[in-house]
Formats: C-alpha cells, sequence, structure tokens
C-alpha cells in the first residue's frame, strides 16, 4: 500500500489534539489512510457514517463517546450526521486527552462552519489531496500520465488510460446525482454538472458570476455563485484569490478557478488519452492547474496563496507568504520555459524573496541569481 505524505501529520496531530479532521474529496484516500493509522492502535474503531447501522449506534452519542474514552474512534464521512458536532464539544471538554477522534469529511465548507461554531480550538485539521509527484516519484512519463489521469487512487492506478477514463466518468455521475444531494445540495444534477463542465472550460480564468449565469439560461450572479460554493466546498474546484499588494498599480482583483483534478478536468472535457490532451487547446491551462495543486499541498499550514496580475500586464502565476517570506512562481509548459517580461515586471513589483519558474524538466537550473527553474518533483523545496 502507498503511504500517503499526510499520514505522519495526522498521527503526530492525534498525539497532540484530542481531534483530528481528515478533509478531502470523495474516494481519495481518507479511509484507506484512517486504517492505516487506525492499525497503529489496537483499539481504534472506525463507524462508516454512510451506513444505517452504524448511524444506529450514535443515536445516543453522549452515552456513547463517554463509554468509549479509552479508544481512538475514527468516523468516516462525518458530513452526513452534522449533529455530532454538538455531542462532540461537551465530550472533549470533559476528557480532553489526545488522539480521541478522527473525523474523516469530504465537505470542507460543512466542517469548517462546524468548527465556527462549537470545535473551535478542540480540532485541529489535515487535507488529503489526491496523489501527489512526491509520493510517487515519477519519470516524465510517469508524470504524464499522473497528470493525464489526475490523483484519485483508483483513476491512478488503473490498468489501461480508458479504465480510467471510465472511472472518472463514473465517480462524476456518482457525484452529481448522488453524494452531492447525501450532502443536503438541492441543485439538479444535470444544471449543476453543466455549470462544472463550464468551470473546466475556464481552466485557470477569471470567474465572472454574472456570464456564468447567462451561460446557464438567466441565471442570476448570487446562483452562479452558490454553485461554485458548492464544488469548493466539495473540494472539487479551487478558488485563487488575488494577491492584493500595495503597489501603487491597478490589480486584477477577480478570483481565478482551477478544477483541483487535472483527471476529472480531462474527464468533463472529454480527453481521454495522452494525445488527445498533447492537441486540445486546454493543455497549458490544465498544466498550470496541476502545478498549482501540488504547490499548494506542500505549503506550510499558515501560508497563503494568490496569484498578483495588474492591468500593465506584470503577472505570477501565484505568489506565496509565509511569516516573513515572499516566493513568486511562474508556471510554464515547456521543456525550455521562457519568463515572460511580465514577470520579471511582477517580481520587482512585489521584491519577492526568491522566484521560480516551475516546468516539465528533469533537473533544476538558474535563470538569475534569485529565480531558477525547477521541476515539479522538487517542489516541497520551496519552503525548505
Amino acid at each position: 500500500m502507498l503511504k500517503r505524505q499526510v499520514q505522519d501529520v495526522v498521527e503526530r496531530r492525534l498525539a497532540q489534539a484530542p481531534a483530528v479532521a481528515l478533509l478531502g474529496p470523495r474516494q481519495v484516500g481518507k479511509t484507506t489512510l484512517a486504517k492505516a493509522v487506525a492499525q497503529q492502535q489496537p483499539n481504534a474503531l472506525l463507524l462508516d457514517l454512510e451506513r444505517e447501522s452504524d448511524r444506529a449506534v450514535l443515536r445516543q452519542p453522549e452515552l456513547f463517546f463517554a463509554s468509549h474514552r479509552d479508544r481512538l474512534l475514527v468516523l468516516d464521512e462525518v458530513q452526513f450526521v452534522p449533529q455530532l458536532f454538538t455531542a462532540l464539544r461537551p465530550e472533549i471538554d470533559a476528557h480532553r486527552t489526545p488522539g480521541r477522534f478522527l473525523l474523516l469529511g469530504s465537505a470542507s465548507g460543512d466542517l469548517l462552519r462546524q468548527s465556527g461554531e462549537s470545535l473551535a480550538g478542540r480540532v485541529s485539521y489535515v487535507e488529503l489531496t489526491p496523489l501527489l509527484v512526491t509520493e510517487l516519484n515519477p519519470d516524465l512519463g510517469g508524470l504524464q500520465s499522473l497528470w493525464l489521469r489526475g490523483g484519485y487512487p483508483l483513476s491512478h492506478l488503473a490498468a489501461t488510460a480508458e479504465a480510467s477514463y471510465t472511472w472518472r466518468q463514473d465517480f462524476i455521475r456518482t457525484f452529481l446525482q448522488r453524494d452531492l444531494p447525501g450532502m443536503g445540495v438541492r441543485v439538479a444534477a444535470e444544471t449543476l454538472g453543466r455549470f462544472w463542465r463550464m468551470l473546466a472550460h475556464l481552466q485557470g480564468q477569471f470567474f465572472n458570476a454574472s456570464q456564468l449565469g447567462l451561460s446557464l439560461g438567466g441565471a442570476s450572479h448570487s446562483t452562479a455563485v452558490r454553485y461554485l460554493d458548492v464544488l469548493v466546498d466539495t473540494m472539487m474546484v479551487r478558488r485563487l484569490e488575488p494577491h492584493l499588494a500595495n503597489v501603487g498599480k491597478r490589480l486584477v482583483k477577480s478570483p481565478k478557478v482551477y478544477l483541483r483534478d487535472s483527471g476529472l478536468l480531462h474527464a468533463l472535457l472529454g480527453i481521454a488519452t495522452v494525445q488527445d490532451l498533447q492537441g486540445h487547446p486546454i493543455a497549458g491551462r490544465s498544466w498550470d492547474g496541476f502545478v498549482v495543486e501540488q504547490v499548494a499541498a506542500q505549503l506550510p499550514a499558515d501560508a497563503q496563496m494568490g496569484f498578483y496580475r495588474t492591468a500593465a500586464g506584470a503577472e505570477l502565476d501565484l505568489v506565496i507568504e509565509h511569516r516573513s517570506r515572499k516566493v513568486g512562481v511562474a508556471i510554464k509548459f515547456a521543456a525550455a520555459p521562457k519568463p515572460t517580461k511580465g514577470f520579471w515586471q511582477a517580481i520587482e513589483d512585489l521584491a519577492v524573496d526568491r522566484a521560480y519558474v516551475v516546468a516539465p524538466v528533469e533537473r533544476r537550473y538558474p535563470l538569475s541569481e534569485r529565480v531558477e527553474v525547477i521541476p515539479v518533483a522538487q517542489l516541497s523545496e520551496l519552503f525548505a
């Protein structure tokens, strides 16, 4: 079994906090990781809250929690039983020892709102992403396959490209028709699916709610924002906000949108093979989104990430701030990347400490004293 990068993080947090919430989209491997963690604790008990029999065990959660204070309780798909949060708060306060609860959830917005009401200071959050380059250490051929198929384990490990593509198509259908209604989302699957495909065509571009609403048949600005919120909260889409620096220039202030898994992006656009991808106009923006997610997964928990763009054309795909350090990132889909004039202007505007150009290259090399070209596999060194 492939050991995920965040497993050590989860185990450290459980040693420190009474509750850890492991967040990640459906089918990303949360349950598998939780079972690996639970194997280290013989008394651990795992409950799948999608199953009626396991939900029945928790009909009196206060009594159940109190009678299992000596065990790690793993509660899978906890967003299906939101009332549990009301019982968790007093139970954690009554017996505040580390490693009592591991909560698995597929809807970050629901969990974060609940924690704002009842679990602030009592739960530590960890995100499990689709598979990362740093977890697989692929050669360039393997990197291309990961980019095409995406990082969902069952998609990435499928026997053939066709089998992977079929799995992703089935995932999208099930997510829209079953998973979202199960989370209480009351939007027609066909409507939300059409909106999702529109976002796929807009990969890495600015989000214009009014324009998307019109494309949906005259829906309002607020309706388009609500649909985006659903896909952001279920960790399907990233809403990347601009880095608003005080540089005395006109800045672009609309967010960009990225589908977070490149494999799902390709499935929504009907891209089944490497040949289809290489000849598709979305290829460059798909690569951008793939790298954005790889970068985001490597950042310290307290780092801030956005993009920078001015009306005059100065641009960085990512600006990352961590404490007193600022790093700029340009993403290029080229074997011999050449940064634009806007890139050099942006690093001057923001006075970044370091800047990197991320590209499908095999080894890193310098472009200037503060700027390097680096492969995706070395993104973990951005804040080393």
